[in-house]
């Protein structure tokens, strides 16, 4: 099984834990990308877990497409679209995925990208594209901010019980989130990429960053006793900070254009 199946069975595992507890994208994305597509547009989107992106796509007025490989996910982003009769969730991976005759307009990866195949993704992707279609890799990094000492605190819980699991030391800045090009050039199918970054903040208790945790695939996959013993750790320094952390996000939006 590669690293990427064995993420989408943890996530699989506890679909509803996922659904509440996996953060968002930030409207502004979305306004973008509408700006650049029209609200009647096509879209594909890849590995949609249980709708934290189709959900701000469908309302936006696009014809959706959602692909995603695991049953539980699929059932809980049907759900969460029921009330856009626009949107249909597909169960299949992208690449066995057979391409529709009529090309898309946009194609989004929210979180996924980097779980599809690298052979293929770009060749895919832009077969599935119309002509000056356009593609979307959205990305979610913890940036320095928020309750710093927590979370240094918290690394030092990660040395003590599960040293390969640790995050590094200090945090990145905005400017030190890489903004990835090489792909898209070296495979002479998109236009030079656009990227577009917006940071924001979450709040959360005790039980809401545990709950959080438990949906990583790194944490999943631990020890029931090296997991429990993790957990209570971070659990104590953040009732040591007043029952309450910030965590600071930075979401990057690449966009480019297939060419031809």
């Amino acid at each position: 099984m590669s690293d990427g199946e064995r993420g989408r069975s943890a996530f699989a595992e506890d679909a509803e834990r996922y659904d509440r507890s996996r953060p968002g994208y930030p409207a502004e994305l979305f306004d973008v990308l509408t700006a650049a597509v029209g609200e009647a547009a096509r879209v594909l989107e890849i590995g949609c877990g249980t709708g934290q992106a189709s959900v701000p796509l469908a309302s936006r007025g696009f014809a959706l497409t959602a692909l995603e490989l695991s049953e539980e996910l699929a059932a809980l982003a049907r759900r969460n679209l029921g009330e856009y009769h626009s949107a249909r969730v597909v169960v299949q991976a992208f690449e066995e995925w057979p391409l529709p005759p009529v090309g898309f307009d946009l194609v989004v990866a929210a979180t996924s990208f980097d779980r599809l195949d690298p052979e293929q993704r770009m060749t895919k992707v832009a077969d599935a594209l119309r002509p000056r279609g356009a593609l979307a890799v959205i990305s979610t990094h913890h940036i320095a901010g928020g309750s710093d000492s927590f979370f240094a605190q918290a690394g030092q819980c990660y040395e003590c019980f599960a040293p390969t699991a640790a995050p590094r030391r200090s945090l990145p800045t905005p400017d030190e989130i890489p903004r990835e090009s090489e792909e898209f050039h070296r495979s002479r199918r998109f236009s030079a990429p656009e990227f577009h970054q917006y940071e924001w903040e979450a709040q959360y208790t005790s039980v809401q960053y545990l709950d959080l945790l438990k949906t990583y695939s790194d944490h999943r996959t631990m020890p029931d006793s090296v997991r429990e013993q993790l957990l209570d750790c971070i659990e104590g320094h953040i009732e040591d900070h007043g029952g309450v952390v910030s965590k600071r996000y930075l979401t990057q939006l690449t966009f480019a254009q297939r060419l031809g």
